[in-house]
């Protein structure tokens, strides 16, 4: 490989690997985030907590990869090459088996979020008014009402002891009624709820099957930019000489 030509191998790793760094720094920070925060009572759920771990430890672990790759790019260290090289061919690796364990336990998904929405709708309206806005935002958004349907709301506390007939005022279908609004996020009605009889989970569940081939082209991106970064690995890697250890510095 000409000079040329491996200097900007190592310098285009380097960049590659920065961005990587701090992707990983974005992802550790909502990680822990999720778990601290403790929105409405997300985090009281078990999978909620293993996602949040989950989102940690590849925080946690991108940034490690990010510095490894920028030390052994910048010094033309091998086996710090190799290391990064075998670490993206284990994240790639365990992404595929993650999208197929998700494809094949999608009902005990779905189970999952439809007890973790259950719980919002039944502290509905609480302190959390950032977790509440974003699933009035979800139900307006996907014209959807509830996970499953509009009985999901039927456990809340406000709407069960009213002595009014209150609905939510996010699953407002404008169609069949004026639009109105609440501070508390309730809405008064004399008959029937003027809502979305669709559930969230069946809105989610049309729109990705909507825009498949956009999530198809989003995995088929980010599977493309790892067998990049391992293609530019393992070229600078056997372009490079024997380790010579004084490069790398000394701290």
């Amino acid at each position: 490989m000409g000079k040329g030509c491996l200097a900007a191998t190592k310098y285009f790793l380097f960049l590659f690997n920065l961005i990587f760094f701090l992707l990983g720094g974005v992802i550790l920070g909502f990680g822990l985030w999720l778990l601290l925060d403790n929105p409405v009572g997300f985090n009281d759920s078990t999978a909620v907590k293993v996602a949040c771990y989950i989102l940690i430890g590849v925080g946690g672990f991108s940034m490690l990869m990010g510095f490894v790759g920028c030390l052994g790019a910048i010094y033309e260290v091998r086996c710090l090459l190799g290391l990064y090289f075998t670490c993206l061919l284990l994240i790639l690796i365990a992404q595929i088996a993650a999208g197929a364990l998700i494809y094949f336990q999608k009902d005990v998904l779905n189970e999952e979020m439809s007890k973790i929405v259950t719980k919002v709708l039944e502290s509905y309206p609480g302190n959390s008014s950032t977790t509440e806005q974003a699933w009035d935002t979800v139900q307006r958004t996907m014209k959807c009402c509830g996970w499953s349907g509009h009985q999901d709301w039927f456990g809340n506390p406000v709407i069960m002891n009213s002595s009014q007939l209150m609905f939510p005022c996010s699953c407002q279908n404008i169609t069949l009624s004026p639009t109105n609004s609440s501070d508390q996020g309730f809405c008064e009605t004399t008959s029937d709820w003027p809502v979305y009889e669709v559930g969230c989970s069946e809105s989610l569940e049309s729109l990705l099957r909507t825009h498949i081939w956009v999530v198809l082209g989003v995995c088929l991106g980010v599977a493309f930019i790892e067998l990049l970064g391992m293609i530019l690995s393992i070229c600078l890697c056997k372009s490079v000489g024997v380790v010579d250890y004084t490069k790398v510095p000394k701290y």
